[in-house]
């Protein structure tokens, strides 16, 4: 019978393996060096969707033990390391008990700071807003590079979101919803956020969009959720802002199943169902869904 290896042994076989690994991560960062390359010019280097993607795919094909959470936890510090590798990058949190209105705020107890440390690498720098409009300024002029602000909520007496109902191209964007991979016990189970950036959206293949909706002409709830499953869309939330300033003016917001950019043609049918009280309808952005604890379970 062949002797059971050594301790020492075992210890010199993880060693190589661990070189490997090395190894490999420095061959990766020199195809990001060309990847660099690919987007010289660009001003935002992040693919929220490529991302996802990444991750879809290695939790998809992972076997053994190793827990899938701290697996996905290595890839995202692996990306975040080469998105910084590619350009300046950094955080905006909103955070409205800030002491000032632009003071940076590094707060452990913000379970929206905790969720961004999660996603977005353990020294990536981070900063809080007190105010959702300077926040959202400061990601569009690439102050920050992200931005992340609370999930929407029905009633909101000023809400963040009709910030995004523009089509300049310097707009942000919603990009990603946290937690992405889960958060540990002391997260809490009910935190929430959105993340904003002013890229593209990209579809994932399990992607859900948010829609806002203008009028002229206050229409219920309940009317734009018909409305909106007639033209094919499944609304998960919606909500309503009335402009002070302007009172004829009423902003729906809509987050619907499915990856749905301007063109698409259940934009137009949707106007249809709508029988002309839109006088606007664009995408502000949309996200690859979060995996699931049943996703995340080691098999």
């Amino acid at each position: 019978m062949s002797a059971k290896p050594t301790l020492d042994a075992l210890r010199l076989e993880i060693d190589a393996i661990d070189d490997k690994i090395h190894d490999l991560i420095m061959a990766r960062t020199e195809v990001v060096k060309q990847v660099r390359e690919a987007k010289r010019g660009e001003p935002v280097k992040i693919r929220p969707a490529r991302e996802c993607s990444i991750l879809y795919r290695l939790m998809g094909r992972h076997k053994g033990p190793f827990p899938k959470r701290e697996l996905a936890r290595i890839w995202r510090e692996l990306i975040v390391a080469t998105l910084s590798f590619e350009g300046p990058f950094s955080i905006a949190v909103l955070m409205p008990d800030a002491a000032g209105p632009d003071e940076p705020r590094h707060d452990r107890r913000s379970g929206h700071w905790n969720m961004a440390r999660d996603q977005y690498g353990s020294f990536t720098p981070m900063s809080g807003f007190s105010s959702a409009r300077r926040l959202i300024d400061a990601v569009r002029t690439l102050k920050a590079t992200v931005g992340v602000l609370s999930l929407p909520e029905l009633g909101e007496h000023k809400p963040w979101w009709p910030h995004l109902a523009s089509k300049r191209p310097d707009t942000p964007r919603v990009i990603t919803r946290l937690p992405f991979i889960g958060s540990p016990e002391d997260r809490g189970p009910n935190v929430q956020a959105l993340v904003i950036c002013p890229v593209t959206p990209e579809p994932t293949g399990r992607d859900r969009t948010y829609l806002v909706v203008e009028t002229t002409d206050q229409i219920s709830l309940e009317r734009l959720s018909s409305a909106l499953k007639k033209a094919k869309m499944e609304p998960r939330f919606t909500a309503v802002w009335r402009d002070p300033d302007t009172p004829s003016r009423s902003l729906y917001l809509a987050e619907v199943d499915g990856f749905i950019s301007d063109e698409d043609s259940k934009i137009i049918r949707l106007s249809e169902n709508l029988e002309g009280v839109a006088t606007s309808i664009m995408s502000i952005g949309s996200y690859g869904l979060p995996f699931t604890p049943e996703e995340l379970e080691t098999q």
